[in-house]
């Protein structure tokens, strides 16, 4: 049994990020009010670090800061330390981060702040080298020790700055959403797009899977042939790109290049529960190949590596192993050639093991300049010839990949990034209709609602081992709902209905604030922080308010609430103004505004073959539908409306219905017209 000369308080935790740190040097604590009060009791400041385990800056400060028993020493004389999973607690992460923005303009992780006893911060950075790190510690705490009253007043100003952040989006004044307005703020945004390489221009480039989703939407519904050809470009230059693993499938979390060669090598499951959503959706439109193989190459990436035995999907890969970024997924020329064998000419050329393909240290990153149908007629082949040889290919690096030392496997399981997985694997299932799909999606669902939602109906953020901890913020909700409603739509099951409506409920009483009409991101009660936030900018993630408002439209329909669907248009009219000037970062909440805009349909189908003629319709890329599917009369939409060995479909909008149509091909004409 391994001995360790140091454990600290992190061991008791079962976040791999904070067992990482647990026989560090450093005094380490849990966030929670334990720390909070030893603090105030030695008239400490709290030193906070946040992070994750994918984090590959996070893993060199450790090395050599937090490693170091001389550093460790000056951090424990002077500080409460204090680590935090910022994937376990984006509630503290975003007091921090929002206070490390207001200070120095810039965010990232590591972030580091230090904070007053009772947690209002006073400072706040990124990633030190090790002498800058003793030399600022050594500062702050001088200068606590001698100007305490000033060191006050600059916290007091400081966490002023973090509430008025939280409220700067939400005007008091309604902001109406029209076409005119969503088209302006599409125009502009188009500024910024990069036709060659797609994605926005620059480095490094984001993926950015929610404003990809509402742009492939915009164009669908309003034929703008710019923002279609620019979702075309991205989706397929991704997808050729060294961010995509060509050998298993599955994207990394971002390329540090403007070309989508070089990733950041960590893949979160965040983005690529997005990222099958996307290319799903996208293959509803266009019927491109290329989005086929990457949604059925992720998903099984997914299953393969990321699914527990519980039937959860672990939250990332690490960028590194044996201490080296990218290790694990790179590779050299000459054991390439040993591998593929006498086709390695047609391998090199495929995946361009040539200068256009090589990184450093005489490693290649595997990419693509061609699709396959392009790449076939190039060099002579039928594409059926092409496909086999890549299959036999992709078998023999995966096998030899296998042989290498795995990068770290963050495991535990978060129920807002498993709702997103829900949601891509149903919008797989509605494009390809292969029941495995599904299949995993309920699965998933059904150990989140055993495993991560207590007998009260209150959600919990994290599991592992058996244990599920920290109360869910409204991300876990809004996204899970969201999940529950896809899998209503194709399954027709109208348990995932109430218990969606069952969770609104509880995310009403836990974070609704009814004078300002939003929600805020953690629940009511909390006492270990010293801001609730409001979270309405959609980034890698959309946001919780966005999604939530998305969820209240959807609801308001399915179950005729007039309420829901009131507040949904209210939430979108107190950040109009902001969606309008700021298109990139409030896309789910112009897809709420195209709802309200623009045609939309309620699709009804009544009748023994519900779920049946429903896959058949869903199969379409439909983004302005939404579907009850069900055979009996228990929900509003199919009241007296279904008819004795016959299954109707019913085309309604603004709570006015067509007559009915008996075949898919019927209900599609009318949602077309």
């Amino acid at each position: 049994m391994e001995k360790y000369r140091h454990t600290n308080k992190l061991i008791h935790e079962t976040s791999p990020y904070l067992l990482q740190h647990a026989h560090n040097p450093v005094n380490w604590m849990p966030w929670g009010e334990e720390a909070l009060r030893q603090a105030k009791t030695e008239n400490k400041l709290l030193l906070i670090s946040i992070g994750y385990a994918a984090c590959h800056w996070c893993h060199v400060m450790e090395h050599e800061s937090f490693e170091d028993e001389s550093v460790a020493a000056i951090m424990n004389e002077h500080y409460i330390c204090i680590k935090v999973d910022r994937e376990e607690r984006p509630d503290v992460d975003q007091i921090y981060m929002t206070a490390v923005q207001l200070t120095t303009r810039r965010g990232g992780w590591p972030l580091n702040a230090v904070a007053l006893p009772d947690g209002r911060p006073v400072w706040g950075g990124t990633y030190f080298p090790k002498e800058s790190w003793v030399d600022i510690l050594q500062q702050i705490a001088g200068y606590y020790l001698q100007n305490p009253e000033k060191t006050e007043a600059y916290a007091e100003r400081l966490t002023h700055g973090i509430e008025q952040s939280s409220v700067i989006p939400l005007s008091n004044e309604a902001f109406p959403v029209g076409l005119a307005q969503i088209a302006k703020a599409v125009g502009l945004w188009q500024a910024s797009f990069d036709m060659e390489e797609g994605g926005n221009r620059g480095a490094p480039k984001f993926m950015m899977p929610v404003n990809l989703l509402f742009l492939l939407r915009w164009a669908h519904q309003q034929h703008d042939l710019i923002s279609e050809s620019f979702v075309q470009i991205t989706l397929e230059k991704m997808a050729l790109g060294g961010i995509y693993d060509q050998a298993v499938g599955g994207f990394a979390r971002y390329s540090t290049d403007s070309s989508w060669k070089v990733p950041h090598f960590e893949k979160m499951l965040y983005d690529n529960g997005q990222l099958i959503s996307l290319y799903s959706q996208a293959f509803q439109k266009f019927q491109d190949p290329l989005y086929r193989e990457v949604v059925a190459d992720t998903i099984g990436w997914l299953k393969r590596e990321m699914l527990s035995p519980e039937n959860g999907f672990y939250s990332s890969l690490d960028a590194d192993s044996e201490g080296i970024e990218g290790r694990f997924y790179v590779w050299q020329k000459a054991g390439l050639e040993t591998l593929i064998g006498e086709e390695f000419d047609l391998f090199a050329d495929y995946y361009q093991v040539n200068q256009t393909g090589y990184w450093e240290d005489g490693h290649y990153i595997l990419l693509r300049k061609e699709t396959d149908p392009v790449f076939a007629q190039k060099h002579g082949m039928e594409p059926v010839q092409l496909k086999e040889k890549v299959q036999r290919w992709k078998i023999k690096l995966m096998e030899s990949r296998d042989k290498r030392i795995r990068p770290g496997l963050d495991d535990k399981i978060l129920t807002s990034w498993n709702a997103l997985a829900i949601t891509g694997l149903t919008d797989a299932y509605r494009a390809f209709g292969d029941p495995e799909y599904l299949q995993l999606a309920e699965q998933n669902a059904r150990f989140i609602s055993g495993e991560l939602a207590t007998k009260e109906g209150v959600l919990r953020h994290s599991y592992k081992n058996g244990i599920s901890k920290i109360d869910g913020f409204l991300e876990d909700y809004a996204l899970f709902i969201q999940a529950l409603i896809s899998l209503f739509e194709v399954s027709g099951k109208e348990t995932y209905l109430r218990e969606a409506n069952e969770l609104t409920e509880t995310a009403f009483e836990q974070f609704f604030d009814a004078k300002k009409n939003i929600f805020y991101f953690s629940p009511a009660g909390k006492t270990d922080l010293i801001n609730r936030s409001i979270e309405v900018y959609d980034n890698v993630v959309p946001s919780s308010n966005s999604v939530m408002s998305n969820n209240l439209f959807k609801l308001g329909h399915l179950l005729e609430k007039n309420n829901y669907l009131r507040l949904a248009k209210t939430m979108l009219e107190k950040v109009g103004e902001n969606v309008v000037q700021y298109p990139s970062g409030h896309a789910n909440w112009l897809n709420l505004a195209l709802n309200f805009a623009d045609s939309h349909f309620e699709v009804v189908l009544a009748g023994p073959e519900a779920t049946h003629l429903g896959k058949e319709l869903q199969s379409h890329y439909l983004p302005n539908c939404l579907f009850c599917p069900g055979d009996t009369e228990n929900l509003p939409l199919l009241k007296e409306r279904l008819k004795k060995d016959k299954t109707l479909i019913y085309v309604c909008q603004n709570n006015s219905c067509l007559l009915p149509v008996e075949k898919p091909e019927e209900a599609l004409q009318l949602v077309s017209d």
